[in-house]
């Protein structure tokens, strides 16, 4: 499966016979999946079903999904309130006596408020179900375009992740291959630093000194760290190579890589072994800044 970054932006129009819809979709990094949904009034019934879409294609990432709809002007119907028209003519009659008997007038009915209504034609279900098939249909067109821009921008991604691990490998072999980390390097520094400790120190227990130092030089090898670093090193591969939505597990390694660092930065004891240490956290910042990026 290919990578996918969490950033995208979609915009899907159409129309359904009198309405017109629009669908514009943006997303950015997350920790999950949070939607936002804007709906307009009357389309709260695809609510459901627009989570349901978009939590089948999307595993990550802070998504706002918004959708306008307008409708064509169209004739209006008229709509005769027969119990106000009714109450109308019985107060008529029971005022028959008091008032011009004369018969009422049509502009006189239209001038009083509730006996005739104007409004837009009730949707038929039929037609209110075939419109918000449309409208899911363009949905899935747009959810399907940001996904595209997700993976293009994934596709990017991989690459300049690749080139970060292949450095952290690097760095990682100079580390090994340093001179100050062979036998006769560490047993001469050792060698050394005994003799300074013993000159005018006749009251030391040779013995003594000596566990101590092969305790400390066994603290201060690096050889695990950096076995682990090639470990990570070859698990961070094998995600980029699956793909999909790996960007936790690559999250987890950054910081497994970090560590691994730290340690053998506060080991070293030589300055070339310092020097690469510094190096590596700094390219380790930068994988996990990308990697942040990944669903």
């Amino acid at each position: 499966m290919p990578l996918q970054s969490m950033t995208g932006f979609a915009r899907r129009e159409g129309s359904s016979g009198r309405y017109r819809w629009a669908w514009e979709l943006r997303s950015v990094n997350g920790k999950g999946l949070d939607l936002r949904l804007r709906l307009p009034t009357g389309a709260e019934a695809i609510e459901a079903d627009v989570r349901k879409l978009a939590g089948e294609m999307f595993s990550r990432g802070n998504m706002q999904i918004g959708l306008s709809i307008s409708a064509s002007e169209i004739g209006v119907e008229t709509v005769v309130n027969q119990n106000a028209l009714a109450a109308v003519l019985s107060l008529r009659e029971q005022l028959a006596g008091m008032i011009d008997p004369a018969p009422l007038r049509l502009d006189t009915l239209l001038g009083v408020r509730g006996i005739v209504e104007f409004r837009e034609p009730e949707e038929k279900e039929g037609e209110k179900a075939a419109r918000d098939a449309d409208i899911m249909a363009g949905l899935r067109l747009a959810l399907h375009d940001i996904m595209m821009m997700r993976e293009t921008e994934g596709a990017a991604l991989h690459h300049v992740l690749l080139g970060q691990i292949a450095r952290i490998e690097e760095l990682a072999y100079t580390i090994e291959a340093d001179p100050s980390r062979s036998p006769e390097t560490i047993a001469a520094r050792l060698s050394q630093q005994l003799s300074l400790l013993m000159d005018g120190a006749a009251t030391l227990d040779r013995d003594r000194l000596y566990a101590e130092v092969a305790v400390l030089a066994a603290k201060a090898d690096i050889r695990e760290e950096i076995d682990r670093l090639h470990a990570h090193v070859a698990a961070a591969r094998d995600l980029l190579e699956k793909g999909g939505p790996v960007g936790r597990k690559l999250d987890f390694l950054s910081q497994e890589f970090n560590r691994e660092s730290n340690t053998i930065c506060s080991k070293s004891n030589a300055a070339s072994v310092t020097a690469a240490g510094i190096e590596l956290k700094v390219v380790i910042d930068q994988f996990r800044e990308q990697v942040q990026n990944l669903e």
